[in-house]
């Protein structure tokens, strides 16, 4: 009984698609006019690389900077710079590798 119950939550759990990325990411961004595809886009095009983006998104995610932001000034002026993230380590890069998995293009492109 308890094994079968341990199942159906994990199952659960697996199949709601809830992540550090969902749970901790997207609240914040989601009243936003720019979504995380968009920005996502942004750094993209201005770090050109995988290794390049998610260097400059844990980077900037720790120590938030105009200089480092892919948003225009416009954005930053209206939205303000964030404040550092709370995320350890650990989270930060599991969430910036779930960031990079969902909008990538690479893959996407036949």
């Amino acid at each position: 009984m308890v094994k079968k119950f341990v199942i159906v939550c994990l199952l659960i759990v697996s199949l709601s698609g809830n992540d550090i990325f969902d749970n901790r990411c997207v609240p914040c961004h989601k009243d936003l006019p720019t979504s995380l595809q968009q920005m996502f886009m942004q750094y993209l095009k201005l770090y050109s690389s995988q290794k390049n983006v998610k260097y400059v998104l844990k980077y900037y995610l720790k120590h938030p900077s105009k200089e480092l932001s892919a948003m225009s000034d416009l954005f930053i002026d209206v939205y303000g710079i964030k404040n550092p993230t709370k995320l350890s380590d650990k989270e930060l890069k599991q969430a910036i590798d779930i960031y990079w998995d969902r909008y990538k293009v690479i893959d996407k492109l036949k």
